[in-house]
Protein backbone atom coordinates (compact mmCIF):
# COMPACT_ATOMS: atom_id res chain seq x y z
CA UNK A 1 0.00 0.00 0.00
CA UNK A 2 1.51 3.31 -1.16
CA UNK A 3 0.20 6.42 0.60
CA UNK A 4 0.86 9.86 -0.89
CA UNK A 5 0.09 12.92 1.22
CA UNK A 6 0.70 16.64 0.92
CA UNK A 7 -0.86 20.01 1.71
CA UNK A 8 -3.50 20.90 -0.88
CA UNK A 9 -1.87 22.14 -4.06
CA UNK A 10 1.56 20.55 -3.53
CA UNK A 11 0.99 18.07 -6.34
CA UNK A 12 0.06 14.68 -4.89
CA UNK A 13 -3.00 14.21 -7.09
CA UNK A 14 -1.08 15.08 -10.28
CA UNK A 15 1.72 12.74 -9.26
CA UNK A 16 -0.83 10.02 -8.49
CA UNK A 17 -2.42 10.29 -11.94
CA UNK A 18 0.93 10.06 -13.71
CA UNK A 19 1.95 7.08 -11.59
CA UNK A 20 -1.27 5.27 -12.47
CA UNK A 21 -0.78 5.96 -16.18
CA UNK A 22 2.75 4.54 -16.12
CA UNK A 23 2.35 1.61 -13.69
CA UNK A 24 -0.24 -0.97 -14.68
CA UNK A 25 0.26 -2.94 -11.46
CA UNK A 26 -0.73 0.10 -9.39
CA UNK A 27 -4.44 0.62 -8.68
CA UNK A 28 -5.97 3.77 -7.16
CA UNK A 29 -7.96 3.29 -4.00
CA UNK A 30 -11.31 4.95 -4.64
CA UNK A 31 -12.37 6.87 -1.55
CA UNK A 32 -15.88 7.50 -0.31
CA UNK A 33 -16.55 11.20 0.29
CA UNK A 34 -19.36 13.46 1.39
CA UNK A 35 -18.11 16.49 -0.52
CA UNK A 36 -20.05 17.67 -3.61
CA UNK A 37 -19.10 16.15 -6.95
CA UNK A 38 -17.08 18.47 -9.20
CA UNK A 39 -18.20 18.87 -12.83
CA UNK A 40 -15.62 16.54 -14.39
CA UNK A 41 -15.85 13.83 -11.73
CA UNK A 42 -17.69 10.52 -12.05
CA UNK A 43 -19.28 8.59 -9.20
CA UNK A 44 -17.51 5.27 -8.68
CA UNK A 45 -14.50 6.37 -10.76
CA UNK A 46 -13.04 9.43 -9.03
CA UNK A 47 -14.87 8.96 -5.72
CA UNK A 48 -17.80 7.09 -4.27
CA UNK A 49 -20.09 9.99 -3.33
CA UNK A 50 -22.16 9.57 -0.17
CA UNK A 51 -24.30 11.64 2.15
CA UNK A 52 -23.13 12.37 5.69
CA UNK A 53 -25.64 10.08 7.40
CA UNK A 54 -24.69 7.01 5.39
CA UNK A 55 -20.97 7.77 5.74
CA UNK A 56 -21.24 8.01 9.53
CA UNK A 57 -23.25 4.78 9.67
CA UNK A 58 -20.62 2.94 7.59
CA UNK A 59 -17.86 4.33 9.81
CA UNK A 60 -19.63 3.09 12.95
CA UNK A 61 -19.99 -0.33 11.32
CA UNK A 62 -16.22 -0.49 10.77
CA UNK A 63 -16.44 -0.49 6.98
CA UNK A 64 -13.52 1.92 6.46
CA UNK A 65 -9.81 1.11 6.54
CA UNK A 66 -9.31 4.79 7.30
CA UNK A 67 -11.46 7.91 7.35
CA UNK A 68 -11.17 11.55 8.31
CA UNK A 69 -12.96 14.88 8.15
CA UNK A 70 -11.05 17.29 5.92
CA UNK A 71 -12.16 20.86 5.12
CA UNK A 72 -15.65 20.09 6.41
CA UNK A 73 -16.15 16.90 4.38
CA UNK A 74 -15.63 13.23 5.22
CA UNK A 75 -13.28 10.97 3.25
CA UNK A 76 -12.76 7.26 3.80
CA UNK A 77 -11.30 4.11 2.21
CA UNK A 78 -13.71 1.14 2.21
CA UNK A 79 -12.09 -2.08 3.51
CA UNK A 80 -13.65 -3.97 0.61
CA UNK A 81 -11.92 -1.83 -2.03
CA UNK A 82 -8.48 -2.30 -0.45
CA UNK A 83 -8.90 -6.04 0.12
CA UNK A 84 -10.07 -6.72 -3.43
CA UNK A 85 -7.08 -4.89 -4.91
CA UNK A 86 -4.45 -6.55 -2.72
CA UNK A 87 -6.00 -10.00 -3.20
CA UNK A 88 -5.47 -9.62 -6.95
CA UNK A 89 -1.74 -9.10 -6.37
CA UNK A 90 -1.88 -5.39 -7.25
CA UNK A 91 -0.28 -2.50 -5.38
CA UNK A 92 -2.79 0.04 -4.11
CA UNK A 93 -2.27 3.81 -4.17
CA UNK A 94 -3.82 6.04 -1.50
CA UNK A 95 -4.18 9.76 -2.22
CA UNK A 96 -4.91 10.71 1.40
CA UNK A 97 -4.01 13.16 4.15
CA UNK A 98 -1.89 12.57 7.26
CA UNK A 99 -4.89 11.47 9.33
CA UNK A 100 -5.70 8.65 6.92
CA UNK A 101 -2.05 7.62 6.72
CA UNK A 102 -1.84 7.39 10.51
CA UNK A 103 -4.90 5.12 10.64
CA UNK A 104 -3.55 2.76 7.97
CA UNK A 105 -0.18 2.66 9.75
CA UNK A 106 -1.91 1.63 12.97
CA UNK A 107 -3.67 -1.26 11.21
CA UNK A 108 -1.11 -2.45 8.64
CA UNK A 109 2.26 -0.74 9.14
CA UNK A 110 4.36 -3.49 7.58
CA UNK A 111 2.37 -3.30 4.34
CA UNK A 112 2.47 0.49 4.10
CA UNK A 113 4.94 2.78 2.31
CA UNK A 114 4.28 6.48 2.95
CA UNK A 115 5.50 9.47 0.93
CA UNK A 116 4.94 13.14 1.82
CA UNK A 117 5.02 15.72 -0.98
CA UNK A 118 6.21 19.24 -0.11
CA UNK A 119 5.91 22.37 -2.28
CA UNK A 120 9.12 24.25 -3.16
CA UNK A 121 7.72 27.38 -1.48
CA UNK A 122 4.55 28.80 0.07
CA UNK A 123 4.20 31.27 -2.82
CA UNK A 124 4.29 28.41 -5.33
CA UNK A 125 1.72 26.49 -3.28
CA UNK A 126 -0.69 29.44 -3.44
CA UNK A 127 -0.08 29.89 -7.18
CA UNK A 128 -0.93 26.25 -7.87
CA UNK A 129 -4.12 26.43 -5.80
CA UNK A 130 -5.28 29.52 -7.69
CA UNK A 131 -4.33 28.29 -11.16
CA UNK A 132 -6.10 24.93 -10.88
CA UNK A 133 -9.37 26.94 -10.73
CA UNK A 134 -11.25 24.33 -8.72
CA UNK A 135 -12.01 26.40 -5.65
CA UNK A 136 -13.13 29.89 -4.70
CA UNK A 137 -10.62 32.33 -3.24
CA UNK A 138 -12.22 31.77 0.16
CA UNK A 139 -11.50 28.04 -0.09
CA UNK A 140 -7.95 28.75 -1.33
CA UNK A 141 -7.33 30.95 1.71
CA UNK A 142 -8.71 28.23 3.98
CA UNK A 143 -6.42 25.63 2.42
CA UNK A 144 -3.42 27.93 2.74
CA UNK A 145 -4.18 28.58 6.42
CA UNK A 146 -4.15 24.83 7.10
CA UNK A 147 -0.97 24.11 5.09
CA UNK A 148 1.38 24.72 8.03
CA UNK A 149 -0.38 22.17 10.22
CA UNK A 150 -0.45 19.61 7.40
CA UNK A 151 3.27 20.06 6.69
CA UNK A 152 4.10 19.60 10.38
CA UNK A 153 3.43 15.85 9.93
CA UNK A 154 6.25 15.36 7.42
CA UNK A 155 8.44 13.46 9.90
CA UNK A 156 5.84 10.68 10.23
CA UNK A 157 6.48 9.57 6.63
CA UNK A 158 9.00 7.10 5.21
CA UNK A 159 10.01 9.35 2.29
CA UNK A 160 9.91 13.08 1.56
CA UNK A 161 9.81 14.61 -1.94
CA UNK A 162 10.03 18.36 -2.64
CA UNK A 163 7.95 18.79 -5.77
CA UNK A 164 9.98 21.30 -7.78
CA UNK A 165 9.49 19.42 -11.06
CA UNK A 166 6.52 17.11 -11.59
CA UNK A 167 8.28 14.61 -13.87
CA UNK A 168 11.24 14.33 -11.51
CA UNK A 169 8.88 13.83 -8.58
CA UNK A 170 7.02 11.06 -10.41
CA UNK A 171 10.35 9.38 -11.22
CA UNK A 172 11.34 9.56 -7.55
CA UNK A 173 8.10 7.94 -6.38
CA UNK A 174 8.53 5.21 -9.00
CA UNK A 175 12.04 4.56 -7.66
CA UNK A 176 10.63 4.26 -4.14
CA UNK A 177 7.91 1.90 -5.32
CA UNK A 178 10.37 -0.35 -7.18
CA UNK A 179 12.79 -0.46 -4.24
CA UNK A 180 9.99 -1.37 -1.82
CA UNK A 181 8.77 -4.13 -4.14
CA UNK A 182 12.29 -5.62 -4.09
CA UNK A 183 12.47 -5.81 -0.29
CA UNK A 184 13.09 -9.36 0.87
CA UNK A 185 9.88 -9.66 2.86
CA UNK A 186 7.72 -8.48 -0.06
CA UNK A 187 8.99 -11.00 -2.61
CA UNK A 188 6.51 -13.87 -2.51
CA UNK A 189 8.05 -17.33 -2.78
CA UNK A 190 11.62 -16.08 -2.37
CA UNK A 191 12.70 -18.61 0.35
CA UNK A 192 11.50 -21.51 -1.80
CA UNK A 193 13.28 -20.10 -4.86
CA UNK A 194 16.57 -19.70 -2.99
CA UNK A 195 16.32 -23.20 -1.54
CA UNK A 196 15.81 -24.58 -5.04
CA UNK A 197 18.86 -22.68 -6.28
CA UNK A 198 20.94 -24.07 -3.40
CA UNK A 199 19.83 -27.62 -4.12
CA UNK A 200 20.74 -27.22 -7.78
CA UNK A 201 24.11 -25.77 -6.81
CA UNK A 202 24.85 -28.78 -4.55
CA UNK A 203 23.84 -31.19 -7.31
CA UNK A 204 26.09 -29.35 -9.75
CA UNK A 205 29.01 -29.51 -7.32
CA UNK A 206 28.56 -33.26 -6.76
CA UNK A 207 28.16 -34.10 -10.44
Amino acid sequence: MLALSSPSGAGKTTISRKLLDRNKNLILSISTTTRPKRPAEKDGVDYIFSDVEKFKADAEDGKFLEYAKVFGNYYGTPFEVAENTLTKGKDILFDIDWQGTQQIAQKARQDLVSVFILPPSVAELERRLIERSQDSMEVVRDRMSKASDEMSHWAEYDYIIINRDIDKSVHNVEAILEAERLKRERQVGLPEFVNQLREEAVEYKDS
